[in-house]
Formats: C-alpha cells, structure tokens, sequence
C-alpha cells in the first residue's frame, strides 16, 4: 500500500477546506481501504469524516433525514426506517454482512466503486482506472456485468443495494463542497458510464455528502427483492425496488428500481408509464418489464439477466398487488 497522509476532520466545514489534490474522503472504509489494498486507490491523503456529527436520523414535517455517517446496520434498525420505509430497510440487510453493515456509513454505501474484475485488477486495462485503455469486461468475463445503459467504454454495474431503494423512495442527496451546498436527487446522484466511466456520480472534488432526506412514503405496498448467486454477502444479480398503489384493480402509481443490471440505479420509468392507468394484472405487468428490458443490450454471458429481471418485476409486482 502506498504511504499516505492521515488527518481527521472536526467538521464537515473543514473537510472540505482540507480537501485538495490527492485527496479522498475516509467514512467507515469498507470499500475504500480494500481498494488501496488492491493498489486501485492510491491517495496522497485521507481525511477521514467518519466520526463528524453527521450520525443522527431525525423526522420533520413528514420527512426522514439520515445523516450521511450513520452506520448501515443503525439505519436498517432504525423503528422509523422499519416502520415508515421497510423496502429501505430490507435493501440494507441484503447487503454484505453484519460485520461490514456495522462499519459501513450511509454516504460510503452510495458512493462504493463497482466490483468488476477488471477494474480491481491492476495487471489489466480498464477505463474506469485507466480512461483510453479498454474494457475488456466486454469480451472477456462479464457475467456479472450490466445490461442496460452500457457504453463502449465500460459495462460495468454499481453495487448498492441501498441506492436502489433510495432511487424508488425519491430520496434527495446533501451534499457540500467548494461550490457550496446543493441537493441532489435520487436518481440523479450516480451517472451512466457514457465517454467517461471514470466518473461514478455526478459529485465534484471536493464534495461530501452530509445527509440523505426521505420524503414522506409513497401511497401503496412496497417491496425489496435481489436474486444472487449465494445467500449472503453477494452482489446483486438483479434486484428491484417497488412501489405499487392499486385502487379499485388499477395503478394509480408505481415506482420501480432496478439494481445489478447498470452503472447507475435504474429506474424503470417506461415501465411504469405502461402500468399507470392500466389493469393491475400478471399480464400487464409482464407488458410492462418486456417495454423497458427492449432497451437490453446484454453481452454474450449476461444474456440471462434479461429473463431474470423480467421476470423478478412480474413476481414482485404480483406479490404487492393486493
């Protein structure tokens, strides 16, 4: 591991002043120690923001706010994130494990760099650490990779479970920085790989997420499923997010997330634009995944993510119609 400089930040004000060249935030590690073990990251400087005053989940005016150092299991046990949002919580749980939950933060969790081999290997070219040097993800191991938004540059999927609840849930991301404060919305946060697959998110140096906002829970039942080769401790093959508001035996709103299959969260606004107004039916719904998965662009190895997530949006969307 490369020598670095370490120094704790005493507020989120001074994180930012002392954010410069060279420089990565610090929370809870989880990914970004790992990566500076792999020789990926490389910084000339921490500074850790793990233990500044940003670990309270507080309710007003109907509204959740979580701060972005509360720690992943905390907020999973939270009684208003399990009684107002159980998607989020469950979404939570199905990630990593209870040791890694315990030190992972809220902010860390959305802002994790993917898993593709490749990009963890430092022997081999990506364009993710390399911008110009290849993907080659593309012809060579992709099983895991992304379907949906892909680039020439890079196919590689995000791994977080809890962005993908916050995607469906609408959540708005806090974020300051040299520019000052602004808000973020969810989805908007994380970006599609495009010409610079380098760039996960929309965030600029220097910015530091300092809290999550939930806005009051949507009408109708919801749910949090993922498909993984294991148990536990597994990224997503497919997973999703949904809402589901029946009245009378039609959508009167739906919301669905899909994660596993794309650089970004990937909301399913085609899908949803079918439902809406129409009968709440197995039909309908398998209408509605095979609309947005047309949009496909599965490689070789990954063709049965295709099937898979269509067929996860009509078993999930079943189970929440009433």
């Amino acid at each position: 591991m490369k020598l670095f400089e370490y120094t704790r930040a005493g507020s989120a004000a001074d994180a930012v002043r002392s954010f410069g060249p060279g420089t990565m935030y610090l929370g809870g590690g989880t990914n970004l120690v790992d990566l500076m073990r792999l020789g990926v990251a490389e910084p000339d400087r921490l500074v850790d923001v793990g233990k500044l005053p940003l670990d309270a989940i507080e309710e007003a005016g109907g509204r959740l706010r979580v701060g972005a150092a509360v720690r992943n299991s905390d907020l999973a046990a939270h009684p208003l994130v399990r009684s107002r949002y159980p998607m989020l919580a469950r979404a939570v749980l199905s990630g990593a494990s209870g040791q890694v939950r315990n030190m992972a933060t809220t902010a860390g969790n959305l802002l994790q760099r993917t898993r593709c081999p490749y990009f963890q290997d430092v022997t081999r070219p990506c364009n993710k650490r390399q911008p110009g040097s290849g993907c080659p993800a593309i012809e060579g191991d992709h099983t895991n990779l992304a379907i949906l938004g892909t680039s020439h540059a890079c196919v590689a999927t995000h791994p977080s479970d809890l962005a993908v609840a916050l995607a469906a849930l609408e959540a708005e991301v806090h974020v300051t920085g040299p520019g000052g404060d602004k808000i973020v919305p969810m989805p908007g946060l994380h970006r599609l790989p495009g010409d610079a697959p380098e760039r996960d998110t929309v965030l600029e140096e220097g910015d530091l997420i300092t809290a999550v906002e939930l806005p009051a829970p949507p009408p109708g039942a919801s749910l949090y499923r993922k498909v993984r080769e294991r148990a536990s401790f597994a990224f997503a093959l497919v997973s999703i997010a949904a809402v589901l508001d029946v009245r009378d035996g039609t959508v009167a709103g739906c919301r669905i997330a899909l994660g596993g299959v794309a650089h970004a969260p990937w909301r399913a606004e085609h899908a949803e634009q079918v439902l809406v107004g129409g009968p709440a039916t197995g039909e309908a719904f398998r209408t509605a995944a095979e609309a947005e998965l047309e949009r496909a662009r599965p490689l070789p190895r990954n063709d049965f993510k295709v099937p898979l997530a269509r067929n996860l949006i009509v078993r999930t969307l079943e189970e929440l119609a009433p």
